[in-house]
């Protein structure tokens, strides 16, 4: 009864991961024709745009991990809750969020301002973090719904390392109070760890 609810969950959260995605370059604009008098002045612009770029790319990583780790998940479900499908969504209400934080950082990490654009990309990490603890919470409790008690022990692992995601996130939320940059290059290489992790991660 459960792989045709799980089918319809992984089908509408897919179609969430989409629109997250879609919208993160929508903000990403053509220099407009008319403020463009060389090549030389195309080149200088678009160099100018490396913070979108930058935010784009960082967004995509965590937007990409989330979905292959969101699709394994669903993939090692045996049935569904109601409690689980509300912790879903509240999910895809942070991967949907996404596309806003990414502007404001690109708009605002080349400028005296950018301190609380980073805070706030940062503070966003931890909000997604959060999502993703929910799950495997409503994953374990009240009762399991993974297939087997292979699948509890790895979704068991999984919440360990959601568990210490939200001390990291947290931590470099705080240093970004005093060191933005610093804290927006260790969440980059971080999620570039993850990506790599989820690229070599072994599946059936």
């Amino acid at each position: 009864m459960s792989h045709n609810s799980n089918f319809r969950l992984e089908a509408f959260s897919d179609g969430v991961f989409a629109i997250a995605i879609t919208l993160l370059i929508i903000d990403l604009k053509v220099p407009p024709l008319e403020t463009i008098h060389s090549s030389t002045d195309l080149w200088n612009t678009i160099i100018k745009l490396w913070p979108s770029f930058f935010a784009l790319i960082m967004s995509f990583i965590i937007i990409l991990i989330s979905w292959i780790g969101h699709h394994n998940l669903v993939r090692a479900l045996d049935k569904t809750s109601a409690k689980f499908q509300f912790a879903n969504g509240f999910f895809l209400f942070t991967v949907m969020f996404f596309p806003f934080p990414t502007a404001f950082m690109a708009e605002y990490l080349n400028s005296p301002y950018a301190q609380p654009a980073i805070e706030f990309y940062c503070v966003n990490a931890i909000l997604h973090n959060i999502g993703w603890n929910l799950l495997y919470r409503y994953i374990l409790y009240p009762q399991p719904l993974v297939k087997d008690s292979i699948g509890i022990e790895h979704i068991k692992e999984n919440s360990k390392g959601a568990k210490y995601g939200f001390v990291l996130y947290s931590l470099l939320a705080i240093l970004a109070i005093w060191l933005p940059y610093v804290a927006l290059v260790i969440s980059f290489l971080t999620w570039i760890y993850w990506l790599y992790i989820s690229v070599n991660i072994k599946t059936d």
